[in-house]
This record gives structure tokens, C-alpha cells and sequence, in this order.
């Protein structure tokens, strides 16, 4: 069984996610982050692939992917940086990025080579539903890859049970129509659109991503979904550490308020 559907298996709720980007702050930096979260207490890693046209990112993953292409960070070396990871760290591990790198390496070979790292799942904000289901769900099929889509306060009820079809592992539901980064708090209509979505008991557990910086977030939506994804204000910490370990284990037990 994929280690993502496993996790909601052992654990329905209080999912925390880390995201950050491949190849930030330095170039090999992601192996090493990787298993200090694994130690700290994260549940779920989604590696950011950095692509230099970043549509759903905010400033702060804006530049830490600028900064990781500086660095030489590409799909290749990724890869082989983690060749090993599996030796070390049993979380499910998500890949995370636009779709043009994906194709410039080749979708198959993409595939191909997250089984064989040991990737459990990819999400790819701008790849089209259609085109998944037409051409591509094969080769996710065939590794057993979780593909996940996102859904937004604006996705009709139609298009939501369409994702929760189509995708598997999770749904990844964006808290606001905005580009990721750090809010101070999650309005009347955000909750709603949680308790919203939540009541239509779809077959796919889901999480909630964009915004999500401290524990008062973390808990609010864990309220109404399995859990959150925290993204800029994690490569924030990164840029800004100079003890990735200590730095890392005070980041998750901030937010689980341990």
C-alpha cells in the first residue's frame, strides 16, 4: 500500500505536512532536511521542484525556487540526491511543482524514477484534469503514484467530486483564492468553505494548504479536514537558520504547540 494512504489509515487527523524547495538554501540541502523532519515529528514532505515561472507561489517560494536554480538544483540531481532516502526516512515523500519541467524530463521517466526513489505522490497545480486522465494517469497507475489535485473556494461541487475520482491519496484543498504565503488568520468564509467541503464526505481525506504558519492555524483546520500543509513560513525558517536541526525540531513542535 502507498505510504500516503497508509499514514490516513494509522492516522485520520492532525496530519502536519512540510513543504520546501530542492536545492534551498544550499544545493544539497534536501536529504538533510528531509530526515530532520522525519525526526522532528512532521507526518507528510512535499519536495518542491523549483521552476522559474512559480504562477501559485508567493515571494517567499518565489525566491527560494530562484535561488535553488541559481544553486544548479534540476529533477536529475534531485533524484540522485535521493537515491538513499528510503535507507533512512519511512514518510510518505511527495514531489512538488509545474508541469514543464515534468515534461521537458519526460512524464514516464518521471514516474519511472520517483518508484524507484520511492516517491509516493506528485502534485502538479497546473496540470489539467483531462490531460491527467487522458494521457498520463496510466504511468501513475502503474507505479502506484498518488496524483493530487487541488481545489479552491471557487471549485464548483461538480469539479470536486470529479478530483475526488480521478486523484487519489489526498485533496489538497487551497484555503483562498491567493498565491501561497503567511496570513494572520483564516476568515468566516474560509472556515465555511471547510465545514463546506468536509460535510460531502468524499472518498479522498483532505488537507489544507496555503496560509498555514502557526499552531492557532494548524488546529483550525484540523477541525474540519485530516490536516495542514506549512510552506512559506517553513523555507522561511530555512533561509533564515543557522542550525537546521535544532531550527527544524523548535519549527514542528511550534506548531504542534509542544
Amino acid at each position: 500500500m502507498n505510504r500516503i494512504n497508509q499514514l490516513f489509515i494509522n492516522k485520520p487527523g492532525n496530519i502536519l505536512s512540510v513543504y520546501f524547495t530542492a536545492g534551498h538554501p544550499e544545493i544539497g540541502s534536501a536529504p538533510q532536511i528531509i530526515k530532520e523532519l522525519a525526526n522532528s515529528g512532521a507526518d507528510m514532505i512535499e519536495i518542491g521542484m523549483p521552476f522559474s515561472d512559480p504562477m501559485a507561489d508567493g515571494p517567499i517560494i518565489q525566491n527560494s525556487s530562484a535561488l535553488a536554480l541559481k544553486n544548479g538544483m534540476s529533477l536529475r540531481l534531485l533524484f540522485q540526491q535521493l537515491k538513499n532516502i528510503r535507507s533512512e526516512v519511512n514518510l510518505p515523500l511527495l514531489l512538488m511543482g509545474y508541469l514543464n519541467p515534468v515534461l521537458q524530463f519526460g512524464m514516464e521517466k518521471f514516474c519511472d524514477a520517483c518508484a524507484e526513489t520511492g516517491i509516493d505522490g506528485v502534485i502538479l497545480p497546473d496540470m489539467p484534469l483531462q490531460i491527467y486522465e487522458e494521457e498520463y494517469s496510466m504511468y501513475f497507475r502503474q507505479k502506484e503514484l498518488a496524483n493530487i489535485f487541488l481545489i479552491s473556494p471557487q471549485t464548483s461541487l461538480e469539479r470536486i467530486h470529479h478530483i475526488d475520482n480521478a486523484g487519489n491519496g489526498f485533496i489538497y484543498m487551497v484555503s483562498s483564492s491567493s498565491t501561497t504565503g503567511m496570513k494572520d488568520h483564516f476568515s468566516a468564509a474560509q472556515t465555511a468553505y471547510f465545514k463546506r467541503v468536509s460535510n460531502m464526505n468524499l472518498k479522498n481525506p483532505l488537507i489544507v494548504g496555503f496560509g498555514i504558519s502557526s499552531h492557532e492555524h494548524f488546529t483550525t483546520v484540523c477541525q474540519f479536514t485530516s490536516g495542514a500543509i506549512i510552506g512559506s513560513a517553513f523555507v522561511k525558517m530555512l533561509a533564515e537558520s543557522k542550525d537546521l536541526e535544532h531550527d527544524i525540531s523548535m519549527f514542528i513542535s511550534n506548531i504542534r504547540g509542544e
